[in-house]
Formats: structure tokens, C-alpha cells, sequence
């Protein structure tokens, strides 16, 4: 029997794949916020398209990852100034949790952000988000201070590459 194995690669944002992994990232962040599943109705897609232009180079890279062939997770970095690239929808399907791919996932973007030239990366999350912020001191994030402000900005972490 074959094993099912998760591939990283760069994809535009406006793909099929990479527009459904970004709406299914906001629903759960938003659905989460608001402690319900939203309605369809309740999807604002210039908030889920905003800054999409600065995820591809050369300002920043979007990732999609696929296991078994299946989008399943997606992730960008956009370069802040010469030295810092920002993290920003860093999602894995919840159907796909548990299989490895969140840790490539984050390879694969800190990789891209050295390809960019970074040499720090920074995120800004919400403290309910708590598997993110497992996964991000898992790879070595600590805390910062905060460097963004926002609605849903509550902590930010960071790591020198």
C-alpha cells in the first residue's frame, strides 16, 4: 500500500486551491472569534483578499501544501523591510491536523523567507488560537513585542533565521 505524502510548492493566490484554502482560513479564524461556524452570507471576501498582492515575490510567497494530491494547507510571508518577513495564513485543514504537514508547512515558509532575504520572521495571532501558537514555539518563535496593530492582534512572536 502506498503512503500518502504531503508536497509544498508556491502557488498564485488566486488558483481554485490556494482561494478555497484562504476561505477556509478565515472561516475557521473568524468562526472561532466568533465562537459559531459563519453562514455563507457572513463571508467578506475583500477582507479574505486583502494584501493578496504582496504574497508573491518579489514583496513575499504563498505556499499551497497537498497530501495525497489533496490542498490541504496554505501559508504566505511578506517581506516588511530588508531584514523581516511576516507569516500570515498559516492554516492546515482540520481533516488533514495530525499528519505532519504544519511542521513542513513552516519549513517550507522559513526556507522562502530566506530565499526572499529575510533574516527574522514575526506574526501577529489571537491568544485563542492555541495550536498555532503551540506550533509557532515549537519551531523556536518567542514572544516580542508588537510590531503591527489590528482588531485581532494580541500577541506576536518572532525568530531569527
Amino acid at each position: 500500500m502506498a503512503r500518502m505524502a504531503w508536497n509544498f510548492s508556491p502557488e498564485r493566490v488566486d488558483t481554485p486551491d490556494a482561494t478555497a484554502l484562504r476561505r477556509d482560513y478565515f472561516g475557521d479564524v473568524a468562526g472561532r472569534y466568533f465562537g459559531r461556524v459563519l453562514a455563507e452570507d457572513e463571508y467578506d471576501q475583500e477582507m479574505i483578499d486583502e494584501g493578496l498582492e504582496l504574497l508573491a515575490p518579489p514583496a513575499g510567497q504563498f505556499l499551497v501544501g497537498r497530501y495525497g494530491g489533496k490542498p490541504a494547507a496554505c501559508g504566505g510571508l511578506v517581506l516588511l523591510d530588508a531584514e523581516r518577513a511576516e507569516l500570515t495564513r498559516v492554516f492546515v485543514r482540520h481533516a488533514f491536523r495530525g499528519l505532519g504537514g504544519a511542521d513542513l508547512l513552516m519549513d517550507g515558509l522559513e526556507r522562502s523567507a530566506r530565499e526572499l532575504g529575510a533574516r527574522r520572521v514575526v506574526l501577529n495571532t489571537r491568544l485563542d488560537l492555541v495550536e498555532a501558537r503551540a506550533l509557532y514555539t515549537r519551531h523556536g518563535y518567542g514572544e516580542i513585542p508588537a510590531y503591527c496593530t489590528g482588531p485581532y492582534m494580541e500577541i506576536w512572536y518572532g525568530k531569527e533565521l
